[in-house]
């Protein structure tokens, strides 16, 4: 927030960061039951693709930044999981989920800056 770096001109993190505030505003329409489970787990993997597109971006070497990306595409299919289970037990109506559209988009571009 308060450093000028490199990934917050990024199309692919300003991307992650709307993605980022749509699933914590997902997460608050769980159970409360789920407070402890789901909810965490698909914040703490939203928290993950934004903070590894983050931290990845600083990275000087390629191989190290491109581990980076991974490991947040890989975090954007363990949200597209969570959300389908959430599904899956009612939690949710397909057309409650309509803006998860975006994930494929951010997993579109995530692959596409892995080098």
């Amino acid at each position: 927030m308060f450093l000028q770096l490199k990934h917050k001109s990024l199309h692919v993190y300003e991307a992650v960061r709307e993605l980022t505030k749509e699933i914590y505003n997902l997460s608050m329409l769980l159970p409360s039951e789920e407070k402890f489970n789901v909810v965490q787990q698909i914040r703490k993997a939203a928290l993950s693709v934004k903070l590894n597109v983050a931290e990845g971006s600083t990275r000087r070497s390629e191989i190290e930044r491109n581990r980076f990306i991974e490991i947040a595409r890989g975090s954007v299919v363990e949200i597209d999981a969570a959300f389908e289970t959430a599904l899956d037990l009612n939690y949710y109506r397909l057309e409650q989920l309509k803006n998860l559209g975006e994930l494929n988009k951010c997993f579109a571009m995530l692959s596409n800056t892995i080098v």
